[in-house]
């Protein structure tokens, strides 16, 4: 399980190495920006990937390649920590308009006073829909279970992502169940234990 404290380690890691004071997380612990690891539901923090990219694409690629080099997958970093960083860049994830002014920032005491800008819980959500695994069902599953997702809302930014009408169908199809029960029972999403800076 990786906990808060764990991606602040991340963050504080990541933007060492990539010589930026910020860098962006784009993967399932996005959540942790918003709410502490006890708080979640176990699939939301269960992965030991924290997929990070840096926050200035000029040379994502290479970016990606050193974080990846320095404490990715079987590096001394993951063999210590028990969590490890997967570069990758912005184009991995499918994202709704407007996401960059949603992030969530968590930001790192200290002297290096680095930044870790989390997707907002919603746009993280549509994102797994749209790549259409069954792990990122599974996640999104528990997180509407759990009420800290308003399917409603998912299946918005779902909408208004610029890709193929044949992923945003499955989505929506997938959202179908989730949105009727939420609107005829009138559920509302918890809100952030950690409000966003």
């Amino acid at each position: 399980m990786v906990t808060r404290a764990d991606l602040v380690h991340a963050i504080r890691a990541s933007t060492a190495v990539v010589e930026q004071p910020s860098v962006i997380i784009i993967g399932s612990q996005a959540a942790l920006a918003s709410w502490d690891e006890d708080e979640l539901p176990a699939a939301a923090t269960m992965s030991t990937e924290i997929d990070i990219c840096p926050m200035h694409d000029d040379d994502a690629e290479t970016l990606a390649d050193k974080l990846d080099g320095a404490i990715g997958e079987l590096s001394r970093f993951h063999q210590t920590h028990g969590f490890y960083i997967q570069g990758v860049g912005r184009e991995t994830a499918l994202l709704a308009p407007g996401w960059t002014d949603r992030l969530v920032a968590v930001k790192v005491a200290g002297a290096d006073s680095s930044t870790g800008w989390c997707l907002e819980i919603h746009d993280l959500c549509a994102a797994k829909l749209l790549a259409n695994r069954a792990k990122d069902h599974a996640y999104v599953a528990a997180m509407i279970q759990e009420s800290f997702v308003d399917p409603n809302v998912v299946w918005d930014r779902v909408a208004g992502t610029d890709t193929d009408a044949r992923r945003i169908e499955a989505a929506q199809r997938w959202l179908l169940g989730p949105c009727r029960v939420w609107s005829a029972t009138g559920r509302t999403a918890r809100p952030p234990t950690y409000e966003p800076a």
